[in-house]
């Protein structure tokens, strides 16, 4: 069974997430991102240094749980929630990363604090079934 590229790149993005966020292995990490990476976001510093140094600077308790994932060619798309990083709420972002040859090569994010049940005006999580509180 052939798999398509779609699916090998979000294979790829969710290892490559949970080796960087969750185990923090960085020479493993490097074969994953580009050294020549390009990051868009505003919360971190340029290329594959400015990633890593940022996962190092947070605490040890950083966790990542992806959600809903899609992929499009070469982009993938992950949903998902960051917990543990010292800030009082959780984040939830969806990330966008494109994909050259098995390599995370270029990112950008929305990120928002994610809401209590007591604030979400819809009643329903952003992330999950379940709202932070209630984990």
């Amino acid at each position: 069974m052939n798999e398509t590229i779609e699916t090998k790149n979000k294979a790829l993005v969710l290892e490559a997430f949970d080796t960087l966020f969750n185990k923090r292995d960085y020479v493993t990490c490097e074969r994953y991102w580009s050294p020549n990476y390009i990051q868009h976001s505003a919360h971190i510093e340029p290329g594959r240094d400015g990633l890593f140094n940022l996962i190092k600077s947070v605490p040890a308790t950083l966790k990542y749980e992806p959600g809903v994932i899609v992929a499009d060619g070469d982009f993938v798309i992950v949903h998902g929630r960051f917990s543990g990083h010292g800030r009082p709420k959780n984040w939830i972002a969806a990330d966008i990363l494109r994909i050259v040859d098995g390599i995370l090569v270029e990112h950008w994010d929305v990120i928002q604090d994610e809401a209590s049940h007591e604030e979400s005006k819809s009643g329903l999580p952003m992330f999950g079934n379940k709202f932070p509180e209630e984990l």
